[in-house]
């Protein structure tokens, strides 16, 4: 699987296992990391009147030397700006030794329109804020508006978190290694990198595997094969039922919403439970999908004795309050019943604030031995308030703080944004890189929770189920693009689910 996300330990460590195990050693490793640099710049930048190659004192700047080496013997004007000398007997120090370029101070460091800008000053390694010479060289950089190929990372952007340690270069090409780095994805670090270019620079798959990654690029290989395609003999039930809690007669919408993406999403069945006031609102919109009276509790567990439902959705416009956190407990014990088994509950908007003030009532039913399982899907604020003191803690990354909230709350958890990240108790991870502006609508939430409901209600593991309902999402407001409005979103499902039964087609075939 090519799909890990590396933090810059793991890649330390898998630049270690990597010498240790040969036949490349770490000399060998910085050439081959430099070359793909030089490749960029030369394939890119053709005309270029001049480089100016920006070397840190680690390994890092070890790559920058190798790439002025390569650009120099191509006849390339280059200039190369160190900062301080690699450390004597450092992989680094043997690149600045076979570069005939000479080095000049960084604190000199001057340039003219038209010269493209390498940056290998520090790259994902970097802990501190950039300082001295080399934020006025971002000042110069920024100022001249120079073309910028970046190593590994643009220096100032935290490998780990994708923030801006102080000042950052913008970078028109990034040129990583064997795997991303968090700070690839999580923004606003993705922005500031332009266009990604992964290199193989030696380091195998069997040596990332040794690193056993808990992190990844949400894409289809780490969901693919958990995605549901019904089977020749299949029926409505079989392919799951999904139950969606609507709210008061002006606030119908937004279950209907989630209704119609639980059932394009592949649901056998999907009711809409409605508050007896709401019946004639919801049915005068509601052709396909059905509709149940639901004012109280006891309402809700007739209906999963009977009706057998596989998983819900609560909170998409149904008010905040003691009949919400009810409604959600009542599903959550519904595991134990033995005449009506329930697999998944997705509580999103008014559902994740009526717990502010008792989060962990939630998530000790969640950790129940047979509780269903669990899918919060917040935005910024709702994460803030079901997890005020992780929300709040600046030395956490957005991944940092999804992956404690997952722990803590014995549930899946989709921090959304244009950077969602989907965590599970267990310490995966995935970040999506697939987001798309489009999707900044009202009701665009209320059709990603029915999504989710409607895989985990055709057995799709919860973790597997949150992925792949925010990348469906996200590619379908991709491919919808400019004009579109939540309700949209249902039908614009179509051509990407259909891509992906073909490709689970495919690989079964297999």
């Amino acid at each position: 699987m090519s799909n890990e996300i590396l933090s810059p330990a793991e890649m330390a460590e898998a630049d270690r296992l990597t010498i240790s195990a040969g036949p490349f050693d770490g000399i060998g490793l910085m050439r081959n990391a430099g070359g793909a640099v030089a490749a960029v710049v030369l394939a890119h930048f053709p005309a270029a009147r001049r480089v100016h190659v920006l070397c840190g004192p680690g390994n890092n700047g070890g790559d920058g030397y190798v790439v002025a080496r390569i650009l120099g013997d191509s006849a390339v004007d280059v200039l190369l700006w160190a900062s301080g000398s690699p450390k004597a007997g450092s992989d680094a120090a043997l690149a600045a030794s076979e570069c005939r370029v000479s080095p000049r101070p960084l604190s000199e460091f001057a340039a003219d329109k038209g010269s493209i800008l390498v940056d290998a000053l520090y790259g994902a390694g970097l802990s501190k804020p950039l300082s001295g010479d080399a934020a006025r060289a971002v000042e110069v950089a920024t100022e001249l508006n120079l073309p910028v190929v970046a190593i590994d990372l643009p220096s100032g952007v935290s490998g780990d978190s994708g923030q801006i340690l102080g000042q950052a270069f913008r970078a028109q090409f990034t040129v990583t290694f064997a795997r991303k780095k968090p700070g690839h994805m999580l923004l606003p670090g993705r922005e500031m990198c332009g266009e990604l270019v992964l290199a193989d620079i030696g380091i195998s798959d069997d040596i990332v595997a040794q690193l056993e990654p808990l992190t990844f690029e949400n894409m289809p290989p780490i969901w693919l094969e958990n995605f549901p395609v019904p089977a020749v003999d299949a029926h409505k039930y079989r392919r799951g039922h999904v139950g969606v809690f609507s709210g008061r007669p002006s606030a119908t919408g937004a279950a209907r919403l989630s209704a119609l993406a639980a059932a394009r999403s592949g649901a056998g069945a999907v009711t809409v439970l409605s508050p007896a006031n709401a019946m004639q609102v919801n049915a005068a919109h509601l052709t396909s999908i059905m509709l149940k009276k639901a004012d109280s509790i006891a309402d809700v567990q007739e209906f999963i004795d009977g009706r057998r439902p596989s998983a819900f959705v609560l909170g998409p416009g149904f008010g905040v309050g003691e009949k919400t956190r009810d409604f959600a407990l009542g599903v959550l014990a519904a595991g134990d019943r033995q005449d009506g088994r329930v697999d998944g509950l997705v509580l999103d908007a008014d559902g994740i604030s009526s717990f502010r003030d008792t989060p962990n009532v939630l998530f000790e039913a969640a950790r129940r031995p047979n509780a269903p399982a669990l899918v919060l899907t917040p935005h910024e604020g709702e994460f803030a308030r079901l997890f005020a003191d992780i929300a709040g803690a600046r030395n956490l990354s957005k991944l940092a703080k999804a992956r404690s909230a997952a722990a803590r709350a014995g549930a899946i958890v989709v921090y959304k944004g244009a950077d969602t990240v989907i965590a599970a108790p267990d310490g995966r991870a995935a970040i999506n890189g697939n987001g798309a502006p489009w999707l900044a609508t009202a009701g665009s939430g209320d059709v990603l929770s029915g999504i989710i409901a409607g895989l985990l209600a055709q057995g799709m593991p919860a973790f597997e189920a949150a992925c792949a309902a925010v990348w469906i999402h996200a590619g379908a407001g991709s491919r919808f693009g400019p004009g579109l409005i939540a309700e949209d979103l249902p039908l614009a499902l179509v051509p990407v689910l259909r891509e992906l039964a073909e490709n689970r087609n495919g690989m079964t075939a297999e």
